[in-house]
């Protein structure tokens, strides 16, 4: 099995990033958690792994969250279905082996104390997990006083009081504590401006370094990011998957290097990241798109370049996943690149691509028969869009794609 070499810190950031696209208004909040988590977790006394751990699950809090609507939601200070985003969050952080150990943590960052108290899991985790949500509350008040108008330095000792009001009800009296002494100067609320907090968090980036991953643990990592992009709406869902699973299949019928094609499939979980920043509406909408709607559509693809492209070690991948639209005859996007310009690679992806999206069911039409699916693709060749070779290796293992492209 092939070995990478992956920073995880970096991963984790760019999975971050990737959640902040969800946000539209609240940019950049799971990254202002994990800077207010860690300043009141120092102030605790904890340090080392402890203290590492309670940043990657205040970064990663909000990973059950796919869809700009449920983001809305969880903008308000309490909200009855709350819950649901910590379980989908847990059950994913579970399934992967690097992360696993967050998940209870993600699973009760929006319990009450009083509720925490009780269950019976390590004081350590419990603490955290409350840690991350009363920061995550001090993030949503701190947005609520600048969305009327008043500079955070006028508006924080109105988050203070309401915080301490909930005061071993919602939140540890100790980590209440830690707050109101962490939050008293004004240094601590200017640095959850968006440069400043970047700053914060290149700190911890710089004390990470790469390790060696096997296959399967950076897939499952990988997994966790398609996973949020395919939830986006339910007729998305497995969509990454399927490109995937068929891009590999594809790539091993060309006799690419083992490692290729299994690149090819990180490259197919990852293609569609950048639709996380699309609006759920443009995603479900049962006509066709105003040019309007399709150029929020078209950037994507660049979006899910810009999320991945820091992480060291998945350059090559960023870049196949990032030219999933572009076309043979430069009429794609978003680069316009051309045949000569692009790797073979690149071309599988774009015809993996386009085969699941026709096989799946969308809002605007019916999942298409693979004779049907063929035709389409015939024509796109004939009009000089996708490469011949890769789709005659589609025609001549047709029954193969198309069980590849619909994964159970």
């Amino acid at each position: 099995m092939s070995v990478y070499e992956i920073n995880l810190h970096e991963a984790i950031y760019s999975l971050s990033d990737a959640l902040d696209l969800v946000g539209v208004t609240h940019i950049h909040h799971g990254k202002r958690v994990a800077y207010m988590a860690t300043e009141c977790g120092k102030r605790m006394g904890w340090q080392g792994a402890r203290l590492d751990d309670l940043f990657q699950a205040a970064i990663l809090h909000d990973c059950g969250v796919s869809r700009t609507v449920v983001h809305a939601q969880l903008a308000q200070f309490e909200w009855e279905k709350e819950a649901d985003h910590c379980k989908i969050g847990a059950e994913l952080l579970a399934s992967c082996s690097l992360l696993h150990h967050l998940a209870t943590t993600i699973l009760h960052h929006h319990t009450h104390w009083s509720e925490l108290a009780r269950l019976d899991f390590p004081d350590e985790v419990k603490l955290a997990a409350n840690c991350i949500y009363m920061v995550d509350r001090v993030d949503v008040l701190s947005l609520g006083v600048m969305s009327e108008g008043k500079d955070i330095l006028l508006g924080k000792q109105e988050v203070r009081t309401r915080i301490a009001e909930k005061r071993g009800s919602w939140f540890h009296p100790d980590l209440v504590d830690a707050f109101l002494a962490v939050s008293g100067s004004d240094a601590f609320w200017l640095r959850l401006d968006s440069d400043n907090v970047d700053g914060y968090l290149a700190t911890w980036l710089a004390h990470s370094s790469k390790r060696e991953m096997r296959f399967n643990e950076l897939k499952c990592l990988v997994k966790i990011f398609s996973h949020i992009v395919d939830a986006k709406s339910p007729f998305t869902r497995q969509h990454s998957d399927g490109v995937a699973s068929l891009a590999r299949y594809i790539g091993g019928l060309f006799e690419l290097p083992k490692k290729n094609c299994e690149m090819l499939e990180l490259a197919g979980f990852l293609h569609d990241l950048g639709k996380l920043r699309v609006p759920d509406e443009l995603l479900e909408k049962p006509g066709r798109l105003t040019e309007a709607e399709s150029t929020v559509m078209r950037r994507h693809s660049f979006d899910t370049y810009s999320v991945l492209k820091n992480v060291k070690g998945l350059e090559t991948i960023a870049l196949w996943a990032a030219e999933h639209h572009e076309r043979v005859n430069g009429a794609g996007y978003p680069y316009q690149l051309s045949n000569g310009q692009l790797s073979l690679e690149a071309r599988i992806i774009a015809v993996a691509d386009v085969f699941q999206a026709l096989a799946q069911q969308r809002p605007y039409r019916a999942s298409l028969p693979p004779d049907e699916i063929l035709r389409l693709l015939k024509e796109q060749v004939a009009g000089n869009r996708l490469d011949g070779a890769i789709v005659a290796q589609v025609e001549a293992n047709l029954g193969a794609c198309w069980q590849a492209a619909m994964p159970a």
